[in-house]
């Protein structure tokens, strides 16, 4: 009987071992990030013993860079870790000087998220010397070999839910059109950027070569739409011209394939100064991604139409599980070792199911799983 009983226990504790690695749905991000936070509850994991991580985030302009950081920042301090959070005001040298001073002070992992992607070969050259191992963050740094792990979300899937969104809401599928679409970019330095844009593309491409999706621009190409920085105004000015060049007389405007969230309050900005908004001129169906709370506001507004959500706490979690692994001299747990060429190796990676949110599901998305409360989104 004692032995049924020992065999009941471990065969519960591996299937919870197991569960605790999926990270598919919004729900499971939610427990990800409900058994990360136990873990810390339980005290200083013998891997961290007060050793110094360094952290370092683009920006605080936009919300999804202060909680990203926010959160790393808690579960590495949970865990036992000292960390330095810096944040370099999309300042490129900035970022690099302050890569520089983590090593100097004796940090033993970085954690990047890279202004422009292609920058810090030097830099991550002196960290290697310095046996410093670094993570990539979100976006991939490139053209270097001294990057040890990626952990981001599934970025061309990212773009393809967004572009299925435009099918869905369009009734492509259903033969439905034409209907006239413009295409945003994200920033050419950012190397995720291409593939939130192949995604959609993937989705949208088959339309506009038949004629149901006009791209009244003309402008299909990424060189073309791309907005350096995410920058918000960028992006307001070059849907002001498209209005302008293109939408004159009443012409209708059906989507807009935004790909974040910081390009989507721009071109709802200039839509609105345009006139759009009422019932004779709403709002054509624009994307966006970070679920920013402006912008899910504009959501429930009916102002943006769909956001796509990730969860930075489970993203956290795991890069958390990849520091302790390089710590203790073992392989972090990924999934994909063939994807993410940066131009110098390939990058073993761990990659986070977005999901997306829009003003039919946001409760559940985004309020029920306690990433926001009702009044932040008042």
């Amino acid at each position: 009987m004692k032995k049924v009983i020992a065999l009941i226990l471990v065969a519960v504790l591996a299937v919870g071992m197991l569960a605790a690695c999926g990270t598919s749905t919004s729900t499971d991000a939610s427990v990800s990030s409900s058994a990360a936070s136990t873990d810390s509850a339980k005290g200083t994991d013998t891997a961290a013993s007060g050793q110094l991580i360094g952290v370092a985030m683009p920006t605080q302009s936009l919300q999804r860079w202060n909680q990203d950081g926010a959160n790393l920042k808690k579960e590495l301090e949970g865990k036992g870790y000292k960390v330095d959070l810096q944040y370099a005001n999309n300042d490129v040298n900035t970022q690099i000087q302050q890569i520089e001073n983590m090593i100097v002070k004796g940090s033993k992992v970085l954690v990047i998220a890279a202004i422009d992607c292609s920058a810090l070969s030097d830099v991550l050259k002196k960290a290697a010397d310095n046996s410093v191992k670094v993570i990539s963050y979100d976006r991939l740094i490139m053209k270097t070999p001294n990057v040890d792990y990626y952990a981001t979300f599934d970025n061309f899937k990212v773009g393809v839910i967004q572009g299925q969104y435009i099918e869905t809401k369009l009734g492509l599928k259903d033969g439905k059109g034409p209907f006239n679409i413009e295409l945003f970019g994200g920033s050419p330095d950012d190397n995720n950027a291409n593939y939130f844009f192949d995604g959609a593309y993937s989705i949208l491409k088959p339309y506009i070569d038949s004629g149901k999706l006009v791209v009244t621009s003309g402008q299909k190409d990424f060189a073309k739409i791309a907005i350096q920085g995410w920058d918000s105004a960028k992006a307001q000015a070059r849907m002001d011209n498209l209005i302008t060049a293109n939408y004159a007389g009443g012409k209708k405007l059906d989507a807009v394939l935004s790909p974040n969230d910081s390009l989507a309050i721009g071109i709802v900005a200039s839509l609105k100064n345009a006139g759009y908004g009422s019932s004779d001129k709403p709002y054509p169906i624009i994307t966006g991604q970070d679920c920013d709370k402006p912008n899910v506001i504009a959501m429930i507004n009916g102002q943006q139409s769909m956001s796509i959500f990730k969860d930075t706490r489970t993203l956290a979690s795991k890069v958390v599980e990849m520091i302790d692994s390089l710590l203790q001299g073992k392989e972090a747990p990924v999934y994909d070792t063939k994807t993410y060429d940066n131009e110098s190796k390939v990058v073993p990676s761990f990659l986070c199911e977005p999901v997306y949110a829009d003003k039919d599901n946001y409760k559940k998305i985004l309020v029920d799983s306690g990433y926001y409360k009702e009044s932040d989104l008042k």
